[in-house]
């Protein structure tokens, strides 16, 4: 008999094991996406901003040792030198911390990551887990605060309004509503329950939000924080409009002396594991990011308006450089600057559409 050539072997395995697996073919992509990507795709289509924490990254970043057991003094201790270090803003969850660490059975103490997206619609926070979660015992706790079960294990928890005030202080209402999905490690919560039915529906279909944040996210690989926003919501909350009229005259100044820009389709702010900051802006086609690009260095290491002082007092600039569709910027924060916080909202004048 002859031997089957070990590529053909291995290849038939390979379309076993996808066809054992069912969803195989799409965890053969994700396998290969990095933690914010895999993140993103849960997110609802409708989503219009994201904000990202790697919650297990920041604490590796900081040193922080910690557990569902360690005291709430060691969370604060942690959380604020996340806050210091620029790392904790774009979370959901941080005031609510101490709670979820005594009542909840999770916390910033315990969670991978957290996605916040937000949208006209309804808002969502999805946590990622850790492997070996105790869903069980997180039910249970959810049980012995209030909340009423559901009549099914990927169903809502409904808490409410009210709820919350019982439980303790500084709750974000986005607790009100929970959902647990234990087969993939998440924790979903909101302040609307027939959001957060869609939003549990739509983080298992495959379908995410939109191209104009994917395409930013993709580009902005594994930060420890950012703000990713599409286009519409980018020309509203960085505008210009948001300062006042005497800094919105020197901001058109400044645009007439720099040159053309065009309207930004998606814009990500992130923090990087080196503690430098990369602001991804995408425009349709390359020909604009290419003029763009030579705008909007010129802007970013010009005065800010609306900001106060110029950005060079925040940051200096390592490089601006048009990819494809993409404007990428790669900042470098002064000591004691607080660019991604600062900068996620407006007025942003090199962000400007």
């Amino acid at each position: 008999m002859r031997k089957r050539p070990l590529a053909v072997v291995l290849a038939a395995l390979l379309v076993v094991l996808l066809a054992v697996a069912g969803g195989g073919a799409w965890w053969w992509h994700q396998h290969d996406r990095t933690t914010l990507q895999r993140a993103v795709a849960l997110a609802p289509p409708d989503a219009e901003r994201l904000s990202w924490t790697d919650w297990a990254a920041v604490r590796h970043e900081l040193g922080a040792s910690l557990s569902a057991s360690s005291p709430v003094g060691r969370l604060r201790h942690f959380l604020g030198r996340g806050y210091d270090a620029d790392l904790t803003s774009s979370s959901a969850l941080v005031q609510s911390a101490p709670v979820l660490q005594t009542t909840y059975g999770f916390s910033p103490a315990t969670a991978d990551w957290e996605l916040f997206s937000q949208s006209t619609r309804g808002a969502v926070v999805i946590l990622h887990l850790p492997d070996g979660t105790d869903f069980d015992r997180i039910g249970t706790d959810l049980e012995e605060a209030g909340y009423t079960r559901p009549s099914t294990d990927t169903g809502v928890w409904d808490g409410g309004e009210d709820l919350l005030g019982t439980i303790g202080p500084d709750l974000t209402p986005e607790l009100q509503y929970v959902a647990l999905d234990a087969a993939d490690h998440l924790v979903l919560t909101s302040d609307n329950a027939s959001y957060l039915r869609r939003a549990v529906g739509a983080a298992g279909s495959g379908d995410g939000p939109s191209e104009q944040l994917t395409h930013v996210a993709d580009a902005s690989g594994s930060p420890l924080s950012a703000a990713i926003y599409d286009g519409d919501y980018t020309c509203s909350a960085l505008a210009m409009g948001h300062a006042d009229a005497a800094d919105q005259a020197a901001g058109a100044q400044l645009l007439r002396a720099a040159g053309q820009v065009n309207p930004v389709e998606g814009f990500a702010m992130s923090v990087q594991p080196d503690r430098h900051v990369r602001v991804v802006m995408s425009f349709d086609g390359a020909d604009q990011a290419r003029t763009n690009a030579d705008t909007r260095a010129a802007l970013v290491r010009g005065p800010a308006p609306g900001q106060g002082g110029d950005f060079g007092d925040r940051f200096s600039v390592r490089s601006v450089t048009a990819d494809g569709d993409l404007v990428l910027m790669e900042l470098v924060p002064r000591p004691g600057a607080y660019v991604l916080s600062d900068l996620s909202s407006g007025p942003v004048l090199f962000a400007t559409c």
